[in-house]
């Protein structure tokens, strides 16, 4: 669990650094980069981690895909949380998708 933990912050840290700047289009692409730049260094601090930890319980197919899944789920919360966007019927749907690939990377582990 302590791998799952990581992910989820390195993500949180990720969905930041890429889409929080997307409310501030009137400022300089410069400073979005530098500043996204900056917060992505916090995400790797968290995702080097959880890889070294997780890698052995879990095959690198394994952490890509529940890294996969953890960065949806960040990324539908922020998305309605901090840009005020509403989740669409075929959002959902290929997300639900997503979630059936991950049953298929663990299937046979469970």
């Amino acid at each position: 669990m302590k791998t799952v933990g990581l992910l989820i912050c390195s993500n949180i840290f990720m969905t930041i650094a890429w889409y929080g700047h997307l409310k501030y289009r009137n400022r300089p692409l410069i400073l979005a980069i530098v500043a996204s730049w900056m917060i992505a260094f916090l995400e790797y601090c968290f995702q080097v981690p959880a890889n070294r930890i997780g890698y052995g319980d879990f095959s690198a197919f394994q952490l890509k895909v529940i890294q996969e899944v953890i960065t949806l789920s960040v990324f539908v919360v922020f998305a309605f949380l901090y840009l005020g966007e509403r989740l669409k019927w075929n959002y959902a749907l290929s997300f639900l998708c997503i979630f059936g690939a991950v049953a298929f990377a663990f299937w046979g582990q469970l």
